[in-house]
């Protein structure tokens, strides 16, 4: 049986719990490794469950002086929620949609009325539902075609497991209940046929499927028997269309079906072709689309509704070597297409009939803009959420005919934010392949002085997700206290394009790590922290930036916060039965199948390159229902540095025991463990 340190043992000692030695041998391409926690996973095993505990009661001991200051950045934070609030009500399908929180609830009770002015009724109050979980988010809402039917899912172990609700919206009735669900949901033009997505046993979806409301008539419409491929169903804004995609990270393929008619086949767009990206935006009788066929970085085209093969495409907005298209909104008379552009995010809109275009006036150049909730075709404004390090969330409506756009409502920090106390700036860090790393940072302008300031910088670079410069209210509390804070746009995001993402995935993926060790060193040297308290942080692939980066440079950090940290890539990318490893062999290889790909990762996966070195103090947070990065990740991961570690800095592990990737649900919830990531961070600061 496997031994650990016991309880009160530690407790009283202040000593970490010891993870046994039980080697696990793991061959592949002629090379064996030894995993000596491979154990870990087993999380039926009572050893596991009491390592676990063992490892939050060690976190518990070592926190306990900071309780203090947790339970002031606790209500720091809390003061820049507004108690009472609601979202600005968007127009869809002759109804008027918003959700309230009101003073004290942790969740959202979603409203809708038929006239701006019209009597409000409650489509579904989470709170009601969420009452006595450990966990409970809502992943889908969606309403009928005749305005009758709510269908709404819902997941209670942060694991993606969800059960698909429909309901009688006058009377609340429960009309149908579906297990195991993805979460996506399209309606037949008769509001009681549905299309839903299933999942299979490791939580990859795998079929959708098809179901009259109430009755015993499921039926599958489309398999996806590719593992590298993941599917889910939709319908177009103006309801006319079922659309199901499926893609992988570089290729997709798209199905439509007339909602009138939904018993007839799916027709294909495309089959799917290598190195082929396509996604479809339909409204009436013309399909608009969204595709890599003349470059990396997109250009949209349409097609008819009775002729849609690829050779009917025809070219709307171009390809640009120079501009990436992220997106498209489409109007009676124009299309708003969400562009980025020297890495920044952009508005370009063009005339459905012409092609002629213009990017539209909004405002400050360092922002970052999304559209949302544009279901209104006939509308004269879009609209936008906007957002930077310093400006709160905003949602915003931009006046198509005047070129202008209008604050609908702006986030309420309290009364003690003073946007003009706050400087951002947007860098360029120059690495050694002359390739220029772009930084975007906030401070408090009263609190700089140049090589005095503690910095924490903030890394993701994976899957080409870009991470825009955005505000966040707690972040307020380190700024507050003279942090800088900055964000490294590393490659692997698509901040400078789509290339920007090639460069930092599968055989490039070294570059994502090194850029981020650019980009700290750079502010170390322009003089915009102090070197002595340079922190870091990171999540999920973020979390495996932030593994690597202290194997490659653990002389930099003074500490590092990793979130759900995915630090055994080989070991993971190696097993087909973990939910995104099939899925993901584009994003970071197939160690399985190529033996390049297999020494490539071995080269950095923070698991198997731990060294006998002083590893910087480390704040790791995990949750067992994680089934994106398994909780056994980081726990290898701690277990491994404590057994090699010369340092003295402490090496803290957090396990949320009802939690899965994306942590604590509810809008307060969340807090506490942000203040203890922080307070973690503040302290290593006073012990100098």
């Amino acid at each position: 049986m496997i031994i650990v340190h016991l309880l009160a043992l530690f407790l009283f000692s202040l000593q970490p719990p010891v993870a046994d030695i039980v080697p696990h041998e793991i061959t592949a391409h002629g090379h064996t490794r030894i995993d000596n926690y491979y154990w870990l996973r087993d999380i039926e095993d009572p050893a596991v469950i009491e390592y676990l505990e063992a490892e939050n009661a060690f976190a518990d001991s070592m926190i306990t002086e900071y309780t203090a200051l947790i339970d002031t950045l606790v209500g720091e934070m809390r003061e820049r929620i507004t108690e009472e609030d609601s979202s600005v009500p968007y127009y869809r399908n002759g109804y008027w949609y918003w959700h309230e929180y009101r003073a004290g609830d942790d969740y959202s009770v979603n409203m809708r009325r038929q006239h701006p002015d019209g009597e409000p009724e409650i489509l579904l109050d989470e709170n009601v539902f969420a009452a006595g979980r450990e966990y409970f988010r809502v992943e889908a809402m969606s309403v009928s075609p005749d305005n009758t039917i709510l269908a709404w899912a819902f997941d209670t172990t942060g694991g993606h497991w969800n059960t698909l609700v429909f309901q009688d919206i006058q009377t609340g009735h429960r009309l149908d209940n579906i297990h195991n669900a993805s979460g996506d949901i399209a309606w037949a033009a008769d509001s009681r046929m549905v299309f839903y997505g299933l999942n299979d046993p490791t939580g990859r979806t795998d079929r959708i499927m098809r179901r009259t409301i109430g009755c015993d008539d499921e039926a599958c419409v489309y398999r996806e028997d590719d593992p590298t491929f993941w599917p889910w169903v939709w319908n177009s804004n103006d309801n006319r269309w079922v659309v199901i995609s499926t893609s992988s990270t570089l290729e997709s393929e798209c199905r439509v079906l007339s909602a009138a008619a939904p018993r007839d086949s799916f027709q294909i767009i495309h089959p799917r072709t290598e190195q082929l990206e396509y996604y479809i935006e339909p409204i009436g009788n013309t399909f608009y689309i969204l595709t890599n066929t003349e470059g990396e970085n997109y250009s949209v085209m349409r097609a008819s509704a009775e002729s849609f093969s690829m050779p009917e495409w025809e070219t709307i907005v171009p390809y640009s070597d120079s501009v990436l298209i992220e997106g498209i909104d489409i109007f009676d008379d124009l299309i708003a297409v969400s562009v980025r552009t020297d890495g920044l995010r952009k508005l370009f809109l063009v005339n459905r009939e012409s092609g002629c275009g213009y990017y539209a006036n909004l405002g400050e150049e360092a922002s970052t803009l999304y559209t949302s909730s544009n279901f209104d075709a006939s509308a004269d404004s879009i609209r936008l959420y906007y957002t930077s390090m310093t400006t709160p969330w905003s949602t915003v409506a931009y006046d198509i005919n005047a070129d202008t756009m209008r604050v609908l409502k702006m986030d309420d920090i309290g009364e003690n934010f003073d946007r003009s106390l706050y400087e951002s700036h947007r860098i360029m860090a120059p690495a050694d392949d002359g390739s220029l790393i772009p930084i975007s940072l906030v401070y408090r302008t009263d609190l700089f002085k140049e090589g005095e300031n503690p910095l924490l910088i903030y890394g993701y670079g994976a899957y080409g997700s870009s991470m825009d410069p955005m505000f966040g209210s707690a972040r307020l509390s380190l700024l507050d206290r003279g942090f800088v804070y900055a964000v490294a746009h590393v490659r692997g995001g698509s901040e400078m394009g789509r290339w920007w993402y090639n460069q930092g995935r599968v055989l490039n993926k070294m570059n994502s790590f090194t850029d981020f060790i650019v980009c700290t060193e750079y502010l170390i040297a322009e003089g915009y922290c102090d070197p002595e308290n340079v922190f870091a942080m990171g999540e999920s692939a973020g979390g495996l930036l932030m593994g690597a980066i202290i194997n490659l440079r653990p002389d930099i950090w003074r500490g590092v916060v990793a979130g759900v940290p995915f630090v055994d890539a080989l070991t993971t990318m190696l097993d087909p039965t973990i939910p995104l490893t099939t899925n993901e062999y584009d994003e970071w290889g197939n160690p399985s199948e190529n033996e390049e790909e297999y020494w490539y990762i071995l080269s950095y996966s923070p698991v198997d390159n731990l060294d006998a070195v002083d590893y910087p103090a480390l704040y790791v947070y995990t949750g067992v229902n994680d089934n994106q990065v398994g909780y056994w990740e980081p726990a290898k991961w701690v277990a491994g540095i404590r057994n090699l570690n010369t340092g003295s800095d402490p090496v803290l592990l957090r396990v949320n025991m009802g939690t899965g990737h994306g942590g604590a649900s509810g809008r307060f919830s969340w807090l506490r463990d942000y203040a203890e990531q922080y307070a973690f961070i503040l302290g290593l600061i006073e012990e100098e």
